[in-house]
Formats: C-alpha cells, sequence, structure tokens
C-alpha cells in the first residue's frame, strides 16, 4: 500500500505507475481518493478546531461557576452541546471517508523498482542468467507422473477418491525423497544464518489482506467456514503476520527467517497438458525464506535471496535460470521479483520453480510493522520472501534431470544422508 502522503503530492508518478502495470481502469481511483482525502482533512481541522474551542469554553464554565455566576455558566454550556453534536458529526464523517480512502488505497498498486521492464504479462518477462548447462538425453524422458508410478511412488486414482482433483498420495521412496529434498533445503537455509521456524498453517482475515492483494486473496485462499480463518496458501504469509502491529528494535534488523509448511491453494483456471500429475495442485509442502529489514538493505537481501535458491538447485545438480518478472506480471503488492527456472529435460525448456520479492513497505505499512530507529523517530519495515524449495513440482526437475537411461534416478551426493546412504532409486519389478 502506497504512503497516502506520496500519492497526495505525487500523482502523476502514481498514475504513470498504474499505466506501466497496465491497470488503467484504474487510473480514476487517484483523483478519487485525493478527493476524498480532502475531505477526511478538512473534517479533521474542522474537528480539531471544535475541540479547541471547547477547552477553552470548558476553561470559562470553570471561572464563571468560581464566581457564582451560574446563571452565565448554565448559557455557555449550551455551546458545548451544540459544539459536541457537530463533533460527532464530523468524527463520524472523517471514519467514514479515511475508510474509504483506504479501501481504495488497498486496490492501487505499489510503486515498482524503476529497473523492472515494462511488459503485459509474464510473456514479456526477461531473461537474467542461467547456471548450470542444461542437458538433453539420449533416451526418452517419461512424463513425471509416469516416472513417480514406475517407483510405485504416485497414487492419483486413490486420492481422487478421497480428496477429488488437485491431490495425490505419494509413497515409498519418492514420498522419502520428497521429505529428503524438505530437511535438506531446511539445513541449508540453516547453515546460511536463517532462523528455522514452523508457523500456523492458518491466518486471520487482516493477516491475509496485510500480505496480499484481494484478487490475490479470491484466486488463493481457502476460508474455514464459520471462522475468521484461512488456510495459508505459503506460509510468507504466516512469517510476515508473525509482525503484525509490532514496532521492532532496530538494532535487532534484519529477521532472516526459513519456515515449512503444507500450503494450500484454489488454483483456479485451465490447466493444460503440461500441468497434469502434481505440477498444479490444491495442497504441497514448501521450504520459504522470509527477511524483515532496513529499506536501504531491502535490494541486497533481495539479491541475497534468489541467489539462495539458485545455489540449491545447482547443490542437486539442476540447471536453473533466473527470469526478471515484467511490471504487468508483478501483484499490486510488489516492487520487484525474480522467478527461479530449473530446466526440464523432457520439455527441453525451463519452468517456474520459485519466485522471489521485494515488497518494500508494503506489507509492514498495511500489517502495521515498525521500526524504532537509533533518532528515535519511527519507519516502516521492508519485506522480502522467496522459495527455497516447493515440491512436488521440484521434484519434477529432480527427477527428470538425475533420471538414468536405465529407468534408476541418481542421488546427488549432498542429499544423500538424508536418503540414508542410497545413491540412486531403483524401478520396481513388475
Amino acid at each position: 500500500m502506497i504512503d497516502i502522503k506520496f500519492l497526495r503530492e505525487n500523482p502523476d508518478i502514481v498514475k504513470q505507475n498504474i499505466k506501466n502495470k497496465f491497470q488503467d481502469k484504474k487510473l480514476p481511483l487517484v483523483d478519487e481518493v485525493i478527493e476524498l482525502d480532502v475531505k477526511a482533512r478538512a473534517a479533521k481541522a474542522e474537528g480539531d478546531a471544535l475541540r479547541a474551542e471547547k477547552n477553552k469554553i470548558a476553561k470559562q464554565i470553570g471561572a464563571l461557576m468560581a464566581q457564582g455566576k451560574k446563571e452565565e455558566a448554565e448559557e455557555v454550556k449550551k455551546q458545548v452541546t451544540e459544539k459536541s453534536s457537530r463533533l460527532a458529526e464530523l468524527e463520524k464523517e472523517e471514519a467514514l471517508l479515511n475508510e474509504k480512502v483506504k479501501t481504495i488505497m488497498m486496490v492501487i498498486p505499489n510503486i515498482i523498482d524503476e529497473s523492472v521492464p515494462i511488459g503485459k504479462d509474464d510473456s514479456e518477462n526477461v531473461e537474467i542468467e542461467k547456471f548450470g548447462e542444461p542437458v538433453v538425453p539420449d533416451f526418452e524422458i517419461p512424463y513425471h507422473s509416469e516416472i513417480m508410478e514406475s517407483f510405485d511412488g504416485l497414487d492419483l486414482d486413490s486420492a481422487r477418491r478421497v480428496a477429488g482433483n488437485g491431490f495425490y498420495y505419494l509413497m515409498g521412496d519418492i514420498a522419502r525423497l520428497h521429505s529428503a529434498v524438505i530437511s535438506y533445503a531446511r539445513d541449508f537455509m540453516i547453515n546460511r544464518g536463517f532462523t528455522y521456524c514452523v508457523p500456523p498453517f492458518m491466518i486471520r482475515s487482516d493477516v491475509v489482506t496485510g500480505v496480499m492483494s484481494f484478487a490475490e486473496m479470491d484466486a488463493m485462499m481457502y476460508k474455514i467456514e464459520g471462522e475468521d480463518l484461512y488456510l495459508i496458501g505459503t506460509s510468507e504469509h504466516s512469517m510476515i503476520g508473525k509482525f503484525i502491529d509490532t514496532i521492532l528494535p532496530e538494532e535487532k534488523l534484519p529477521y532472516t527467517l526459513t519456515s515449512y509448511s503444507p500450503c494450500f491453494r484454489k488454483e483456479k483456471g485451465a490447466h493444460g497438458i503440461e500441468e497434469r500429475g502434481v505440477y498444479r495442485i490444491h495442497q504441497f509442502e514448501k521450504q520459504e525464506m522470509i527477511v524483515v529489514c532496513k529499506p536501504e538493505e531491502s535490494k541486497m537481501w533481495f539479491d541475497k535471496l534468489w541467489q539462495n535458491t539458485v545455489d540449491l538447485f545447482r547443490s542437486l545438480d539442476i540447471p536453473v535460470r533466473t527470469l526478471e518478472c515484467c511490471s504487468g506480471d508483478l501483484a499490486d503488492l510488489k516492487v520487484k521479483s525474480i522467478d527461479v527456472e530449473a530446466w526440464s529435460p523432457r520439455q527441453k525448456k525451463y519452468f517456474e520453480v520459485g519466485s522471489c520479492s521485494n515488497l518494500g513497505d508494503a506489507q509492514a505499512r498495511r500489517l502495521k510493522i515498525r521500526v524504532n530507529g537509533a533518532d528515535g523517530n519511527k519507519y516502516f519495515a521492508h519485506t522480502l520472501n522467496n522459495t527455497v524449495v516447493a515440491p512436488p513440482r521440484m521434484l519434477i526437475a529432480f527427477l527428470e534431470n538425475n533420471l538414468q537411461a536405465d529407468g534408476s534416478v541418481r542421488i546427488p551426493e549432498a542429499l544423500r544422508p538424508y536418503m540414508g546412504g542410497m545413491e540412486k532409486i531403483e524401478k520396481k519389478q513388475k
């Protein structure tokens, strides 16, 4: 959420930002919020003046009573009653106007970083760098669900009967591999100085609206019937929510946390042929990383976060690339975002396995996460988040890049301690 003071003083910048995000239908909101803000501040100014007058009259009444001038005091009290009635009207009007301003401000997109490329959608994202050499083996690589099934590691039919489409059972070595990847990612981030955390898997509505836009909320979140609770779509939401309505000592920054959680998503929209199996699902597990820091340090942390994901995938012999998300592909709260994509030997192209985002002070402003500066002044923190790994999708990249000609899957050395020393997993004999 943008600072109302910034919008008030820079309406043209805010409008250009809306145009850069190809959301022209939101342009009238800028003038609307300015008009409402003027009215709200006028109501406040009149109210402040009335309060000052009431205080002055109260002293006058006290003086008259002290002088025994009861009748004169009663006449003056009538003025207080009139002013109190008008003040009540103004307070109600101001609160209503401020609520309207806040509602609109929640819809106006955050100001994107000047380095973000301008583009309409993800087709205009820009490749930054490749890490590792993409390899296409001289044998056919089956679809990921077929690879998993060859190890008796995936049961979609049973999951369909139990929960419907978009769910799965992972079994045997594949289930173990899934857990191994999560555990390895946890320790990888701990070794990089992050504090491990297991957060609540449900959050209240004020946290949901604090960490994401209304459009994202509607597209992603599952609501708990009869409760002010939502299942998290990613642990970032719960982790940033941990700091809601707090004043953080500046000397404690940055907070660097890595968290494990299951994630639950509606995943609306059409699913293409490459999104069958366990690619696009309603339930999955993820290791996440978040940072709460000083504004001047957020760009530095942004680069560190996406690099962590690249390094982890490379440690498992998976080639990856980074993509700069263009303006039209950024969610409304994001200042800048980089996707990490893994190489798919079967498709002979890269696909998304993680996303790193800098949200500036947007989440902190909504959630009232402030920092007590060394000079005594308070300011909003900056928040960032990034995917460490999100299996089962990450398993697709893992299985394809480590599949051998005989159908076995090689276990990279870094992961072997988490797989009981196994160097490969073998196909089950039928």
